[in-house]
This record gives C-alpha cells, structure tokens and sequence, in this order.
C-alpha cells in the first residue's frame, strides 16, 4: 500500500496556497507516494497543483475530489489537462458527485438521478480527456466540444464512490475510487469486491482503492477520538457517509479514523491494506487546537513505513 499525505486545513496542514505548495514540496523530499487535496474553501487545489507540478518531480497529485457540479466537463477538462502538462503527468483527477444536502445550495443545481448524471459526465469528460473533442448528447448533458492540448497525456481519472452503481460506474470507466471516512470492514465487504468485478467485467486493470482517513498516533486514544469527533462530526451527518458508516457499524468519523500509539497504528494501516486498500492518504488530526506534538510524531511513523506496508 502506498502511502500518501493530505493537504489543506483538513490535513493539518496549512489553508493558504503558498503553504500547501511548500508542504507538496515537502511531502516529495520526505519520500511520499502522493498528496491528496479535498475540495476545501481555501487555496483552489487545481491552482495549488499547477504551482507544486513545478517545484516537484516525482509525486503524485490527486484530487479528493472535485464536485462535478461546480464545473462543467469542459472546464473540468481544460483544467485537468492543464494541470496534467504543468506535473509533467502526474496529475490524478478524482472526482465525485458531493451531496444531496450541499449541491443545491452551494451549486443552484438539483441532485437528481446523480449516478445516472455522472455516468453522462463521463461520456463528456472521458472523450475532451483523451481524444480532446467530444460530441455528447445525453439527456441530462449535451457538450460539444474540442481542446488544443497537442502533447498533453489524459489525466488517470477516478471517482467517489460508496453506492453500488457508483462502484460499478468506477470500476467499469475510471481507474478506481477515491474514499474518505471509509473503515476496513466497509472496504472489504461492500467497496473491493463491488469495484473489482466491474472492472473484471470491463476487462480493465485492477482498480486502485485510494482511501484518506483521518489518523493520530498518540498515547491518549480517548483524547483523540473525542476530538476527531468534534471535527468530522459533520461527515457523520451526510446521507452518503452515513451509508458506509453503518456498513462499518461506525457510529461517526472518528470510530474508522487510525488512532493509537506506533505500535497500533502500524497494526491498522496493515488491516487496511489487507482490506483492499491500494493507497493511503493521511488526514492528520490534532488532539488539541495548542498540540505540536501530533503532526510531526504522526508523520515520522508515516515516513517511516514507506515502501513497508
């Protein structure tokens, strides 16, 4: 399983674009298979991985995830191309529908049918990413179109999912999923075996299962719990979490977060692999607004573990 570090806020890490730059930076020197960018209200991550792709040479770039509703395939086009060219390709586009409670306030559009408009996202998308031009007549969008990216490689693309049509939409179209707040027992009894098959079925290579999960290495497990709690609490409340919470028997976020000294948490990063994980993203969650300890104790065990697990 390779191993990987969140950027942002939500991370631990910094929310202003010059700092997460520098912590892609970082990230790279310290040996880190990828860093993984949620779609935050800070820095625009797109933005942030222009800038890094060329102050970096090895990392991988991923999105976690850009809300399809907030960009047409065009746009979401253009700029994943763009960022392609500016990491010299190795920009991963993840992407994802976000929510029925967010999407019609923050986006003014409905969350109707949303697997059915993805699947007529990607037939736009899929086609401007690979061939740059697109004639697409679906019933929910209609795009055509054509990008002058000469010499630019198509973005690898995957998708949040969680729901079975969403898995088998990943497995069959896109290279794999990108999860957040997803515990082992979900990914080895609903996510691996829903994606695998579909991209069996596809006739497509193993798909990659690139999971972010919050995680604290401490000596205070009820500390840390308590606060991841505090600060995902909001992720327990969305109908999509919600689903693969209860797959977990997780009552919130902080019951599939990786908690626990070294020892323990090497032993669960190791479970999670085991489960289907390909890749790891770390999430890094403090135990208290004044903790200086948690972060950079969190990341030496994370370095420390490269290529191990």
């Amino acid at each position: 399983m390779k191993i990987g570090l969140g950027a942002g806020p939500l991370s631990g890490g910094p929310a202003d674009l010059r700092g997460q730059v520098d912590a892609v930076v970082k990230a790279e020197e310290d040996g880190f298979a990828s860093v993984w960018f949620n779609s935050s209200n800070s820095a625009d991550p797109l933005t942030i991985i222009a800038l890094a792709g060329a102050r970096t040479s090895r990392i991988e770039l991923v999105t976690g995830v850009l809300p399809i509703y907030s960009r047409q395939p065009l746009l979401m086009a253009q700029q994943a191309l763009s960022a392609n060219e500016a990491t010299g390709g190795r920009f991963t586009l993840g992407i994802g529908l976000a929510h029925p409670e967010s999407v019609p306030v923050m986006w003014n559009s409905p969350f109707d049918r949303p697997a059915k408009f993805m699947g007529e996202y990607l037939d736009a998308l899929m086609p401007l990413l690979e061939e740059k031009q697109v004639q697409a007549a679906g019933e929910m969008i209609i795009t055509e179109a054509s990008l002058n990216f000469p010499d630019t490689p198509a973005p690898g693309v995957m998708l949040a999912a969680l729901g079975p049509r969403m898995l088998r939409l990943a497995g069959r179209r896109t290279r794999g999923t990108v999860l957040w707040v997803t515990g082992t027992n979900a990914i080895r009894s609903h996510i691996a075996p829903r994606l695998r098959e579909a991209a069996a079925e596809a006739g497509r290579a193993a798909p990659r299962i690139y999971t972010a999960l919050p995680i604290t290495v401490t000596d205070d497990r009820d500390a840390a719990r308590e606060a991841t709690g505090k600060q995902l609490r909001s992720y327990g409340r969305l109908v999509n979490y919600r689903r693969v919470l209860d797959i977990e028997g997780a009552a919130g976020p902080e019951d599939v977060a990786v908690i626990g000294n070294e020892t323990e948490v090497e032993a669960q990063l190791r479970e999670l692999a085991d489960a289907g994980a390909t890749d790891f993203a770390a999430a890094i969650t403090t135990v208290a607004r004044d903790d200086t300890e948690t972060v950079p104790r969190t990341r030496a065990l994370l370095k420390s573990l490269i290529g191990k697990i």
